[in-house]
């Protein structure tokens, strides 16, 4: 069988730097449903075109053009052995719908992490994020990971600003909203006996080992 892992956790967990961490040590490819939103708008697919549609009104992208551009990459050569899954499925719709695509894949979702932090760490690690003007890679945080000079990027010198959406008023409610709407999703994983919680306040390394344990049972 074909080796698939969905990641969940809330936003400041490290869910994303932790699936590239995995994807490296599995040799498993990590597909992130952001980057893959972008890659088929930026190539004006024709899911990515099917998407805008939805996105031009504001509305929500259906569930079966999301769950197509998910297939569609599963296709390619580097998902031969499977993929670690970041940030699809959202809800137990997706879920469902994932695991009948799998079948076509020989393959199914073998384990999901839930990476999990109180709602204090994960404020002050989104609240304390600053991105540089000219390079949105080069991202530092107040206490984790301080500019040298203050309000200046270490790479290229721009000046550093803070993202609307990490602000700390609006960090709480995206933090809201996530447990809002994946909590169906983390139910529908705990009775399949797929669930595996992981303490994500720990240093990326232990976190890392915890995941592979996690993995090898």
């Amino acid at each position: 069988m074909t080796t698939f892992i969905v990641m969940l956790g809330p936003p400041g967990v490290g869910k994303g730097t932790q699936a590239k961490i995995l994807s490296e040590k599995t040799g498993l490819a990590h597909i992130s449903s952001g980057d893959l939103f972008r890659e088929n708008l930026k190539n004006e697919t024709e899911l990515g075109k099917l998407a805008q549609t939805y996105m031009t009104k504001g509305e929500l992208v259906p569930d079966d053009v999301t769950v197509a551009m998910i297939k569609d990459r599963l296709t390619r050569p580097d998902c031969q052995a499977g993929a670690v899954l970041d940030g699809f499925p959202r809800t137990p719709a997706q879920a469902q719908a994932l695991d009948v695509m799998l079948k076509d894949f020989n393959g199914q979702v073998d384990v999901v992490p839930f990476i999990t932090a109180g709602e204090d760490v994960l404020i002050e690690r989104l609240g304390g994020r600053w991105t540089c003007r000219v390079n949105g890679a080069h991202v530092f945080n107040e206490k984790t990971n301080p500019p040298k000079v203050p309000g200046k990027c270490d790479f290229d010198g721009a000046e550093l600003y803070q993202r609307d959406d990490d602000k700390p008023e609006t960090v709480k409610n995206r933090i809201k909203v996530y447990f809002e709407q994946t909590s169906p999703l983390i139910s529908y994983y705990r009775e399949r006996g797929k669930l595996v919680e992981v303490d994500g306040t720990q240093p990326i390394d232990r976190v890392t080992n915890d995941l592979m344990g996690a993995l090898k049972k």
